[in-house]
């Protein structure tokens, strides 16, 4: 096995303008980003952009045909070079956690430390299983398990080889909502206490937020945006990225200077200077834009004068979120406590605070925010 040596002034992984096709396809395109020692990334996206070819080509399963896959300092794939899968230190994640069903759940963790001695091999197992909560479950077997015990337990068995990278392809896409949401938190504690780096593949932004460190949005075989998910929310770099994260609607709005703009709920100012195009130069006064609202830049004031009318809402608990319909018969969101229960037809009153102003130009994609 190929020792990976350590360079403290490189990423741990870094991927710089890979190519994939499949055949007259061209799945992956100039695509990069790096990830630090320890760090948890995402690759985020709807189906078909791309995302689990880009993590077949980290794990040595797919060879890129341009560009350079670099795992710890050392170069494991350019069209030439490939280092195969097993020489990597890579654990792997898969959303149908690929148990073994004759070996019990101590064996399957350990399987993959048959290098260790029996003594060595006993102590990670029992290490890893009380890491996962499972201590007590060593010797079940898989099928006596629940689905959210058996990822815990192809977790534990990624992680026993102490991998220089995990990867975890859709890991909780067949469990119910309510557990995806509970061992999502759970899955990042785990790799955070191992100071494990990993790259989750997903097309859910809920799992996403709740596990990484560092998303990158890909559309078409592209990074859009790679960023934490503070700013992908609140500082979208394209219209795509805008509207694949979070909810939010485009109203009309026209700049009154480089730090304001009008739309028909008020005047918004923003922190920084407005920004109008692909070169990023400063939106000319009178300019019309698009202006971005999320759900919690529109809120309840009964006292306010402005005033919109509910078309829909959807009870979420302790939050109801309102579609509203404005003078112009444009719609908002707004979310708002739900003690505030208001009926389908009925004028509410509302205010803006936003205190993130992103914009774009109505005629392209080009960004443009605070």
């Amino acid at each position: 096995m190929a020792i990976l040596g350590h360079s403290p002034a490189m990423p741990h992984l870094q991927l710089i303008d890979i190519d994939l096709a499949f055949g007259t396809q061209r799945i992956v395109h100039k695509l990069s980003f790096s990830l630090e020692e320890g760090r948890i990334g995402c690759l985020l996206g709807p189906s078909g952009c791309g995302k689990t070819t880009v993590l077949r080509c980290i794990a040595g399963f797919e060879q890129v045909a341009a560009g350079e896959i670099r795992l710890d300092g050392q170069l494991v794939s350019t069209a030439s070079t490939h280092l195969a899968p097993e020489r990597r230190r890579i654990g792997m994640v898969f959303q149908d956690y690929a148990l073994f069903p004759h070996l019990s759940v101590a064996a399957n963790v350990g399987f993959g430390l048959s290098k260790e001695t029996a003594q060595a091999r006993s102590v990670r197992v029992t290490e890893l299983l009380e890491l996962v909560g499972l201590g007590d479950q060593g010797s079940k077997f898989p099928h006596e398990l629940s689905g959210g015990q058996q990822q815990r337990v192809a977790l534990a068995r990624a992680l026993a080889p102490r991998p220089s990278l995990l990867l975890l392809d859709e890991p909780f896409s067949n469990l119910d909502v309510e557990l995806r949401e509970r061992l999502s938190h759970e899955v990042r504690d785990i790799i955070k206490a191992t100071n494990t780096t990993a790259i989750l593949v997903t097309h859910d932004q809920n799992e996403a937020f709740a596990v990484a460190d560092e998303i990158g949005i890909m559309h078409q075989g592209r990074i859009q945006q790679w960023d934490t998910p503070y700013r992908l929310y609140h500082e979208p770099t394209n219209r795509f990225v805008a509207d694949f994260i979070g909810q939010g609607v485009f109203i009309e709005g026209r700049v009154l200077d480089e730090r304001r703009v009008q739309i028909e709920l008020g005047v918004l100012d923003s922190s920084g200077p407005l920004v109008c195009g692909e070169n990023s130069q400063t939106c000319r006064p009178d300019r019309a834009v698009d202006v971005l609202l999320r759900p919690d830049d529109v809120v309840h004031d009964d006292a306010s004068p402005l005033k919109a009318e509910v078309l829909n809402k959807a009870f979420r608990g302790a939050d109801i979120l309102y579609t509203l319909r404005l003078a112009s018969g444009a719609r908002v969101l707004s979310l708002v406590p739900s003690h505030h229960n208001h009926a389908i037809g009925e004028r509410i009153g509302i205010r803006l605070d936003a205190d993130h102003v992103v914009t774009f130009q109505d005629d392209a994609t080009a960004p443009a925010s605070t």
